[in-house]
């Protein structure tokens, strides 16, 4: 690594998630981005999401954001949640003078693929629930018919495994079963991974589903996004410093501390919550 006195021009991006989902979206801009400067903040603190009303999400995030982007000074900022985009992207892009991107569930390309006209839409219950998804559902698969489930449950499971533990599949089959029960569920052929976490059990949701389906979420599209973005804007002279995970509330053991570093972020700072 170069000296820390050293400065050179480069872009910088601050991912932001209620916990380790956004790392999925992080590798992402890490495949299409190798020498994009990257801080993540998992905010441990007020997790999961997926649980919090519009209220609490609207009150939290504009003012958090702010004071992050103070700190990290980035040229834009992922909000790599899907309940949060849905919910709070707007009030948060209102208090933000960079740019700011958000992660919209897969909707249109899931069924543009789909075979059957049948397709399933899996996140958090924060996530399925609001307008927003149900008008993607209405532009983009008006022809389909879509099967809703909420899950928090696999939240949790996707923040365990990143810590190191052992996931029982039996736990994941019961979360995913109501996807593919009756006529409908038999047709589904792919399904929106609508929430950022899941992406990171991909191989265990496969394992576990009853049937052959396409698993599909918005991590390229999103780092395409942070491509277009950062080419419209001019790179600034910056100090070499460590990319950076910060973590709002207590700092995770070990094994999930390797997660973040396995996603090339060198460093990890506690945050105290606000």
């Amino acid at each position: 690594m170069r000296p820390e006195h050293q400065t050179y021009e480069r872009h910088r991006a601050l991912v932001f998630d209620s916990g380790v989902g956004g790392l999925s979206v992080v590798g992402e801009i890490r495949n299409r981005l190798p020498d994009l400067a990257l801080d993540y903040v998992a905010d441990d603190a007020f997790r999961p999401y997926g649980e919090k009303s519009e209220a609490e999400l609207t009150g939290r995030l504009p003012g958090l954001l702010a004071t992050l982007a103070e700190m990290t000074s980035p040229d834009c900022i992922v909000i790599a949640c899907n309940t949060a985009s849905v919910t709070a992207l707007e009030v948060i892009r209102a208090e933000i003078d960079i740019p700011v991107i958000g992660v919209v569930p897969a909707i249109k390309p899931a069924a543009a693929w789909s075979r059957t006209g049948t397709i399933g839409v899996l996140g958090t219950p924060g996530t399925v629930r609001r307008k927003y998804v149900g008008g993607l559902i209405q532009h983009f698969a008006g022809d389909c018919q879509v099967v809703l489930q909420g899950s928090v449950n696999l939240v949790e499971m996707a923040e365990r495994k990143l810590a190191g533990e052992s996931i029982d599949l039996n736990d994941i089959r019961r979360e995913i079963a109501p996807l593919f029960e009756g006529r409908e569920g038999a047709d589904i052929d792919a399904v929106v991974l609508a929430c950022t976490h899941f992406p990171l059990l991909r191989e265990d949701l496969q394992r576990a589903a009853r049937q052959t389906v396409r698993w599909i979420d918005s991590g390229a599209a999103i780092a395409k996004r942070v491509d277009v973005i950062l080419n419209s804007i001019e790179k600034q002279k910056r100090t070499v410093r460590a990319d950076t995970a910060f973590l709002i509330g207590p700092v995770a053991e070990t094994n999930r501390k390797a997660a973040f570093q396995s996603f090339g972020f060198d460093q990890i700072v506690g945050l105290v919550p606000g």
